[in-house]
């Protein structure tokens, strides 16, 4: 089941795909397809924890897309154990272990679906979410094949967590340029009005504040109307 060749030529999209701007979608679907090449699957799934639960996401093929709504739904199966216990579950047929979830099993009987496994997806303490596994067969899940889906597993994870990292970074240096923005505009303002009133800055800052204040509007917005549009105060 598991094609040497084609984990090769995975692993090196995946690393073509890293340094690359991000895009967590691309990342997840390149997840799904390719561990479902590699290992001959019917198709894999991730859903990502959002807002405290297990949220499906991508799937690799419509009948996983359904097995995956049917996880979020109930809050049980493969995807939700890896999750909550941090390592995977590999189920050679989950049609016969109605003792673990049994809508879940009932559901895989309804569509075909007999092997399954959950991968977790997570950094150190950090749980992003999980990787499903499905086969139409009952399959003995070979160590390596689970090894394989949770180095997939923990490429993906690495993407999404410096992406959101990312994000963060660039959210705190917009904030940092509007304060810097803010503060230049605010100066340029006191000189204006320290000039008109013949008055030191300090004074003119009290009265753009106080103004502001008066009218009920941010400093900055007062002090961009002195000087882009000539208000005085």
């Amino acid at each position: 089941m598991f094609d040497q060749d084609e984990f090769m030529a995975v692993l090196s999209r995946f690393a073509r795909l890293l340094p690359t701007p991000y895009d967590v979608g691309a990342a997840l679907d390149e997840l799904v397809d390719g561990v479902t090449a590699v290992l001959g699957l019917l198709g894999c799934g991730v859903s990502l924890q959002c807002e405290g639960r297990l949220q499906f996401v991508t799937a690799a093929a419509e009948v996983v897309g359904e097995m995956e709504r049917c996880q979020e739904e109930a809050g049980v199966g493969p995807c939700q154990y890896a999750f909550d216990r941090g390592e995977p579950i590999a189920v050679a047929d989950v049609r016969t272990r109605s003792d673990l979830w049994p809508d879940y099993a009932e559901k895989a009987r309804e569509h075909g679906i007999a092997a399954v496994a959950g991968i977790p997806m997570q950094l150190a303490d950090e749980k992003i979410g999980a990787l499903d596994l499905y086969a139409c067969e009952p399959r003995e899940w070979a160590d390596r094949e689970i090894a394989a889906a949770q180095i997939f597993a923990d490429m993906a994870t690495g993407y999404i967590v410096n992406s959101n990292k990312l994000r963060q970074h660039e959210q705190l240096n917009a904030q940092l340029q509007a304060a810097l923005d803010s503060r230049i505009v605010i100066e340029q303002a006191k000189g204006i009005i320290a000039h008109a009133r013949s008055t030191t800055p300090d004074e003119a800052f009290r009265l753009i504040r106080g103004h502001a204040r008066s009218n009920q509007a941010p400093v900055r917005s007062v002090a961009k109307a002195i000087v882009e549009v000539g208000l005085r105060v």
